[in-house]
């Protein structure tokens, strides 16, 4: 049973259900954006601007120069991405569309709940810290609230654009960069939380009991043996393998031909190939949890949801900080960067580079997300050949 297809069905059929009976107060655009207009949010916005105004004052002057360095980091990443999906046989893509259902190489698949649970968040921190700088340098909020482009549940502050023109450059700066900021502080957060209370709270009920390949090296000796990812070693030339530090102590003392794996898709010969005096298998591998002695067994579960929302709460909020920070078209990287060229240049030339440079992003974002196009293009000719 598809549990996830499930919960996808019931939680879109409920915002069906709310927009037809609420669909006089939503603003669709293009029949596939729809705006949702409250005030929800707007006193806090206030209270905050009003309690910390010299400590925002200065996260938002750091929030600027964090913008310009990640716009910098994130154009890098870009290029990059795109070269080697041009010149590098194999290359991974640097750009995913974090969706539910979207396998991307190296993570771990991402459930329904998860997914909604983390935009949530996530969309939440980065318009509330929008809100937040605007109010502290007196820019009216008009409305908040939520949005959807097509499935896609986004949220949103709305503050007073005239009035947002007529303040200091450095101030609007501050504004637009606070929601990427706020997302990129919002990762490190989650990233202190979870390997130095939530690890080792969980430490305590949880450990280690066997090994999972995770990845494996084209034409090395597991892929020649016939191994697969995500397949369980249990033993190793007859010792059980509980961890991660079992399989590289037999490894690193192996010296002889060839290797008997025993995991839970049959038994493997393997012949490995030998690096600094030790073994070489040609995979990466996790270790598997399981429940210490005493315990429920359904401790597991609860702490690999957590695990989990954790880990896509981290890849999502610093993923969509960054990409904000492109320079290009509406998002905050594109009004930073026009900002930045009118301050510059005169208008006309800054209207020109401001497009150029959005057509030159869009181009390498299409480039990098080429092989997902290319993989949804091919299901839906398949669907009428």
């Amino acid at each position: 049973m598809n549990f996830d297809l499930i919960f996808a069905i019931i939680f879109y059929a409920i915002l069906l259900i709310f927009y037809f009976r609420n669909k006089n107060k939503f603003e669709v655009h293009a029949k596939i954006f729809a705006l949702y207009r409250t005030k929800l949010g707007l006193k806090l916005m206030d209270k905050f601007a009003k309690k910390f105004p010299k400590t925002l004052n200065f996260l938002g002057h750091v929030g600027i120069i964090f913008g310009f360095i990640g716009m910098v980091f994130i154009i890098y990443i870009l290029f990059k991405g795109a070269y080697d999906l041009i010149f590098v046989p194999g290359a991974a893509p640097a750009l995913a569309p974090v969706l539910p259902g979207i396998t991307i190489p190296g993570l771990p698949k991402l459930s329904f709940w998860h997914w909604i649970i983390a935009i949530f968040i996530v969309a939440v921190i980065h318009e509330f810290s929008h809100g937040v700088l605007a109010r502290l340098y007196k820019i009216n909020i008009k409305s908040s609230g939520f949005a959807f482009f097509g499935p896609i549940l986004a949220a949103f502050v709305e503050p007073d654009e005239n009035q947002m023109k007529k303040r200091k450059k450095n101030h609007q700066l501050a504004i637009i960069s606070a929601g990427p900021f706020a997302n990129a502080i919002l990762a490190l957060l989650i990233l202190l939380f979870f390997n130095f209370i939530f690890l080792p709270f969980e430490n305590n009920f949880i450990e280690p009991n066997g090994v999972m390949i995770v990845k494996i090296e084209l034409e090395g000796p597991a892929f020649k043996a016939g191994l697969t990812e995500n397949t369980i070693i249990k033993e190793i030339n007859n010792n059980v393998i509980k961890n991660q530090q079992d399989l590289f102590n037999i490894l690193k003392d192996f010296k002889q031909d060839t290797l008997t794996l025993v995991t839970d898709k049959g038994d493997y010969e393997v012949k490995p190939d030998f690096k600094d005096n030790r073994a070489y298998l040609g995979v990466s591998i996790t270790n598997l949890p399981g429940v210490k002695e005493n315990y429920p067994s359904s401790l597991l579960q609860i702490f690999t949801w957590f695990n989990m929302l954790f880990f896509w709460l981290w890849v999502i909020s610093l993923g969509i900080g960054l990409f904000n920070l492109l320079p290009f078209g509406p998002i905050d990287g594109g009004r930073m960067f026009q900002i930045a060229a009118f301050s510059l240049f005169e208008k006309k030339k800054a209207n020109n580079l401001f497009k150029t440079i959005t057509l030159i992003m869009l181009v390498l974002i299409i480039i990098n997300l080429s092989p997902y196009l290319i993989k949804l293009f091919s299901s839906i000719f398949s669907l009428f050949s």
